[in-house]
């Protein structure tokens, strides 16, 4: 296992192609232990192909994935998760048909050192608003309160890497205010975190570095109070 600052997620010169539309181009990434990373760029840039890519769902992929010294480079998704990847995927995927109780249960199981920090009564600790609708059933619930199982379910796989795909999209201002404290609280624990939001503002304010992607490629990178201001992140996401 990595020490902290060293690399838990590498990418090396990563391409991945949905049938002939080539979508990613050398693409280099990485995410050190404790790191949070703000993964931009405007839509159709890549940034939910290159999650995907990683994690083994398009296999039609080139170049080089390294998780904490592994090389997954044509892993599968359940590889990516042994790994210890922990993903709040676009859309939330939750169990509709199961009770929330049932939803971060099911996921639970100890990290890949033993830990079990994250338990169900931490959980609901951290989102006391499903600790009240723990019978309710998944699609019963808010978009927020989906959002919030999504991460809580994550959380109980203890992973070493979190990554949070549209991690406020659509949500209520309250909501969104009550993940970003949430998504704090995860990074004061240690676990490594990647985030895309389109609120770039609260990303880098919640990010040690951003990675700007640009027609699939890497067009801007550095430390987050470096480039809050810069004119060039502007530009690229057209704000």
């Amino acid at each position: 296992m990595s020490a902290p600052g060293e690399a838990l997620l590498r990418v090396t010169d990563l391409n991945a192609w949905y049938g002939s539309s080539h979508v990613l181009h050398g693409v280099n990434l990485r995410v050190s232990r404790g790191e949070t990373v703000g993964l931009l760029g405007r839509n159709g840039m890549g940034k939910t192909t290159l999650i995907r890519t990683v994690l083994g769902h398009v296999r039609q992929r080139a170049g080089r994935i390294e998780i904490d010294g592994r090389d997954l480079s044509r892993g599968a998704p359940h590889e990516a998760a042994r790994a210890g990847i922990g993903l709040v995927p676009e859309g939330r995927g939750i169990f509709p048909n199961l009770s929330v109780r049932e939803n971060l249960v099911m996921a639970a199981r100890a990290g890949r050192d033993g830990r079990r920090d994250w338990t169900l009564e931490r959980v609901l600790d951290t989102f006391p608003r499903l600790a009240e609708r723990l019978g309710h059933g998944g699609g019963q619930l808010s978009g927020g309160e989906q959002q919030m199982l999504s991460i809580g379910r994550a959380l109980m796989t203890h992973p070493d890497l979190l990554i949070l795909d549209e991690a406020t999209e659509g949500l209520a201002p309250l909501i969104v205010a009550e993940i970003w404290r949430v998504i704090g609280e995860i990074r004061r624990s240690g676990i490594a975190v990647l985030i895309v939001d389109r609120d770039f503002r609260k990303v880098s304010q919640h990010s040690d570095r951003l990675v700007v992607l640009q027609k699939g490629m890497v067009a801007l990178e550095g430390p987050s109070a470096a480039l809050r201001d810069d004119p060039r992140l502007s530009a690229l996401l057209g704000v």
